[in-house]
């Protein structure tokens, strides 16, 4: 039987779309455009469905961005991106996981649309800059440019450190414990001096409006929390192992960057409009 392109190639049109995005709700609402535009192509006249319709998906994405950038302006605190529950053998593809991770699409949302697309295109699903061109609507000399400056936009503002899966994995647990103790020395351990919490509550749940500073202030912010009524469990967001905290006032999702044995950002999504893929894992791919 003959699969439909568009369906054998839907976990790779997610992906772009989410990560051009950060949203899996918008990425979803351009998956179904491009689903309904595909739906009256001649598919005689298309000659590399793939390319195709990464393409459309792109146009698409790039559309929806305007949209939201207005949207955004609105948002009650700091943005974060969905986070994703991810099945841990997305880990095994290393530039994939780090791609799709919470600190590189935070990393992302500080690019123009087309930067950003030409970034996600070129740099992490390597397509050629004649079909990268195509989709943003440039020359391929221009999109060599544009991608040189995302490089190095992407390269000053990401960790510079790799840290191995079961680096993170002791890192996070050791980091849940400290959480259940709410002992403030043992969460200053944990993380390095200058650590910096992020959260997102989109004005839906009680979350720190602005980026808190250092171990001293976050490790008191989190001792500060209740403890007795939540529960901590250790999950794969987006690629890493992270942590997912329920709680009679709702749930969280939080992720960490690890260097060098120690926490340098936490992100904690607590906006339920943004958590309700944390219970079925995503189908992510190259």
């Amino acid at each position: 039987m003959i699969v439909d392109p568009f369906v054998a190639h839907r976990s790779l049109l997610f992906t772009v779309a989410y990560e051009m995005l950060g949203s899996a709700a918008d990425a979803e609402d351009v998956l179904q455009e491009t689903w309904l535009r595909w739906a009256d192509v001649d598919r005689s006249q298309v000659h590399d469905p793939r390319a195709y319709l990464v393409r459309a998906v792109t146009r698409q994405a790039l559309n929806r961005i305007r949209t939201l950038s207005r949207r955004r302006e609105d948002y009650v605190g700091e943005w974060l991106p969905e986070p994703l529950l991810t099945h841990p053998d997305v880990a095994d593809d290393v530039e994939l996981a780090e791609s799709v991770s919470i600190a590189m699409l935070t990393v992302l949302e500080t690019l123009g649309p087309t930067e950003r697309a030409v970034f996600v295109l070129r740099e992490v699903f390597d397509i050629p800059y004649e079909e990268v061109a195509e989709a943003v609507g440039k020359t391929p000399a221009a999109v060599r440019q544009i991608a040189r400056r995302a490089r190095s936009h992407i390269a000053a503002r990401q960790s510079r450190v790799s840290v191995s899966r079961s680096e993170h994995k002791a890192v996070v647990a050791r980091f849940v414990t400290a959480l259940h103790t709410g002992r403030i020395q043992d969460l200053m351990e944990i993380m390095a001096p200058d650590v910096v919490f992020i959260a997102d509550g989109g004005g839906q749940s009680g979350a720190a409006l602005a980026p808190v500073h250092g171990a001293g202030l976050v490790a008191t912010m989190l001792a500060g929390t209740d403890r007795a009524a939540s529960r901590t469990t250790t999950v794969w967001l987006n690629g890493a192992p992270a942590i997912r905290i329920e709680s009679d006032r709702g749930r969280a999702a939080v992720s960490i960057v690890v260097e060098n044995g120690r926490i340098t950002r936490i992100y904690a999504t607590s906006n339920p409009q943004k958590l309700t893929r944390l219970d079925k894992p995503a189908d992510l791919t190259r």
